[in-house]
């Protein structure tokens, strides 16, 4: 049977799905031949210098004749004269990696770095503020002291040397194809010093290796970001806690402060939502940050070196505590809240209850007035009844005695005598209609 091939026809892409396709090559790696000095830059850049990084770049690309960064790439490698420089942007920060291969083990000075060779000036205009710097030495392991090689450490005088004499960490990498080694210590020159020795490791697990290395300091600046955080808001949050245990005592005691407190609660209610708002963000990149940590670690693959800290229980020892400070900073700031929202909702129903009760009161004495007030109605009616039939029995004996007076065959007094009954009943007649018609404006 003969396949005849023939274009495959698709539906239409969804808007996103070449960016979604691009994302797992959005961080890549930069083969590394050995030996070489590698050195890394990590700048908090805000939203509003992103344009000015980029012509910065561009400035940079112009000068060796390379093609200058697009305006919507995050991602940008180019080659400046030897030296290889790789770009990359973060969410809140901007990565710089630039890679200085040496011809040999001679050409690894103490003094060289791998972005000597820029433009002067170049480096320290970079937009935004440096939170990570460092600088790798790439070597041969046998080049690294006569103990050196496949399966075994590095001179230790040649490592303290290196280190110039601060306690070092360090560890097999790469299932024994390399070591790392560092003191994660910034030096006065403003840059964290490591050494990567190769041991095995082709070029491509090279770059991995320094990769993990870079990205393990990298992330471990930025989640450490939330700790003076986390201590500015210790006491505060002390000082809340107290505040709260004695509102709390108070509601207990229902003391009849009912109002006072709860406008107590809601200024600390408003405080804590506070804390909250300029913490969550910080809280929540130590947490993804430190968590990113700990997987590029596990990616080394690490095996101890008699005698060294791994960078794993370096990690462990130093790192995790100032995490985990972090971590309960926001838990008892997030404690707090609900705290102070049950205490308020406890407080409140207190409250309404009381307000129940006075309303209750209220209503009953109003009760009470208003019987008062129609008894009293009542009694105001029954005079007026009187009144009104007595000056309605006057106006009839007035006419009674004129017509008497006028020798008309009447009987003034019997008049007014039969006058009494009808006048009384018309009277209240017309009082009962008068509150009919009341009783039915009120429905």
């Amino acid at each position: 049977m003969t396949l005849i091939a023939r274009m495959t026809t698709l539906p239409p892409d969804h808007p996103q799905r070449q960016l979604l396709a691009d994302e797992v090559h959005a961080r890549p790696f930069e083969p590394v031949s050995v030996p070489a000095v590698a050195g890394y830059l990590a700048a908090l850049v805000p939203e509003e210098a992103r344009a000015a990084e980029l012509a910065h770049l561009g400035r940079l690309a112009q000068q060796y004749g390379a093609p200058p960064p697009g305006p919507a790439e995050t991602l940008w490698r180019v080659d400046l004269a030897g030296l290889r420089l790789k770009w990359e942007r973060h969410g809140e920060f901007s990565g710089y990696l630039f890679l200085q291969p040496q011809a040999d083990e001679a050409e690894r000075g103490a003094a060289a770095a791998a972005w000597d060779t820029l433009p002067s000036g170049w480096l320290e205009r970079i937009p935004g503020q440096t939170i990570v710097a460092v600088r790798v030495d790439i070597r041969a392991a046998s080049a690294a002291g006569p103990g050196a090689g496949a399966g075994r450490a590095a001179d230790p005088e040649e490592i303290a040397a290196h280190f110039a004499g601060q306690t070092v960490v360090g560890s097999m990498i790469a299932s024994g194809a390399g070591y790392a080694y560092t003191d994660f210590r910034l030096r006065p020159e403003g840059f964290v010093r490591m050494l990567l020795l190769d041991a095995g490791l082709n070029p491509r697990q090279a770059g991995r290796m320094l990769q993990r290395l870079l990205e393990i300091e990298a992330y471990r600046m930025l989640a450490m970001l939330a700790l003076p955080i986390a201590r500015r808001q210790s006491p505060r949050i002390a000082a809340i806690e107290n505040a709260l245990a004695q509102l709390t005592d108070g509601i207990a005691r229902d003391d009849g402060r009912g109002e006072e407190l709860l406008h107590e609660l809601t200024r600390l209610a408003a405080e804590v939502e506070s804390g909250l708002a300029a913490s969550r963000f910080r809280f929540g990149a130590c947490r993804a940050y430190s968590e990113l940590v700990g997987r590029r670690i596990e990616e080394l693959r690490e095996s101890r070196i008699e005698g060294l800290q791994t960078i794993a229980e370096f990690m462990s020892r130093r790192f995790s505590p100032a995490v985990a400070t972090c971590m309960n900073v926001e838990q008892r700031l997030h404690d707090l809240s609900e705290r102070v929202s049950q205490a308020s909702s406890l407080l409140a129903t207190r409250v309404g209850i009381a307000r129940e009760k006075q309303n209750q009161q209220l209503l009953a004495s109003m009760e009470r007035r208003a019987r008062l007030q129609l008894r009293l109605q009542q009694t105001v009616e029954g005079l007026s009844v009187a009144a009104i039939l007595y000056y309605v029995i006057g106006l009839v004996a007035y006419v009674a005695k004129g017509l008497e007076a006028g020798g008309a065959p009447v009987n003034a007094s019997l008049v007014v005598l039969g006058a009494v009954p009808v006048a009384g009943a018309a009277v209240l007649w017309a009082l009962h209609r008068a509150r009919r018609k009341l009783r039915n404006a009120d429905l």
